[in-house]
């Protein structure tokens, strides 16, 4: 285990600045203006003497491979730089957010793994049934549709014509404190629709994985021998079945991330969605670069996870080999 997690921090390195170099190497080609956008309103009537000595402090007139060097050595040492869009340190603008993000993200994934779970494991009981037919077809129809698309769908049913939940934010309008029963409340409609788009492929991975298990021998073995048919469904057919399940866990952090970035800006969540489209369109060379690394390293490390839960679920596989 330990070498493993050593060869995949090993391959994390030149993948992470490969990805950092892209990042400015895609806003440096960029045609919005990071100077005007840092000047706004003012920068419509400042001379160009004052533009080009502003741009001399953001540093954006240095050449590309300079501009990235120059963050690189300053990251590796903690310092991440300033929001050019934020006017604060990109640290300060991370940790504000990062915690909103990672709630509603890890919210959203437990739901998605437990309650697909359960289905996949009700609907392989009985191939065929009710209960796998609904699901199924319900599980291939959110397949398909966009996530903002169940958002906007959500906040239309349960807060404009049900009125039972608020339609965004993180408190309500007239709320000068954040209180914890706020906060639940305004968490529910988009954990809920981020945890749904993510549920059905945990669903057709479970199902299809415990529907082959039970007709596998060792199975067929313990009915034989004459256990329950809950200790073969969760003793043996559920721990075998959900061994394709945990390879899924890493390859849906890309759209967990794209999922929440979308379903924050949906719902008024004041996560990271706001600040990374911020500094996507103002250029904010030092704001986009971390935020980059950040959903790569969170991508690199769900696929390190997956990789060590099927090693320790599954004997047969050697971490090492």
């Amino acid at each position: 285990m330990a070498r493993m997690t050593g060869r995949r921090a090993l391959f994390a390195v030149p993948v992470l600045l490969t990805v950092t170099f892209g990042v400015f190497a895609v806003a440096a080609a960029s045609p919005f203006d990071p100077v005007k956008a840092y000047a706004g309103t003012a920068g419509l009537t400042a001379s160009q003497e004052n533009l080009d000595q502003l741009r001399a402090n953001l540093g954006v007139d240095q050449p590309l491979v300079t501009r990235w060097w120059n963050w690189l050595t300053s990251a590796l040492q903690g310092d991440f730089g300033d929001s050019s869009v934020m006017r604060q340190p990109v640290a300060d603008v991370i940790v504000e957010r990062m915690g909103w993000s990672a709630l509603l993200a890890a919210s959203a994934f437990l739901i998605a793994i437990l309650l697909g779970t359960g289905l996949g494991v009700l609907a392989a009981r009985r191939p065929g049934g009710w209960l796998d037919r609904g699901v199924s077809s319900a599980a291939y129809t959110l397949e398909a549709a966009p996530v903002f698309w169940l958002g906007l769908l959500a906040i239309w049913l349960f807060a404009l014509k049900l009125d039972v939940l608020p339609a965004g934010g993180l408190t309500d309008a007239a709320s000068e404190t954040i209180t914890f029963g706020q906060v639940a409340s305004h968490l529910v409609l988009p954990t809920a629709v981020l945890g749904i788009s993510q549920l059905p492929w945990f669903f057709l991975y479970v199902r299809q994985g415990v529907t082959d298990a039970l007709a596998e021998d060792p199975v067929r073995g313990a009915r034989a021998r004459g256990l329950s048919e809950r200790t073969v469904l969760l003793g043996h057919a559920l721990r075998s079945g959900m061994l394709p399940m945990l390879t899924l866990i890493g390859s849906r952090v890309p759209e967990l991330i794209t999922g929440a970035l979308l379903i924050e800006t949906v719902f008024s969540w004041p996560g990271i969605a706001a600040a990374t489209v911020e500094a996507a369109t103002s250029v904010d060379f030092s704001l986009l670069a971390a935020l980059t690394v950040l959903a790569t390293a969170a991508v690199l490390l769900g696929n390190l996870l997956s990789d060590l839960l099927y090693g320790l679920a599954d004997p047969r596989v050697a971490f090492d080999g």
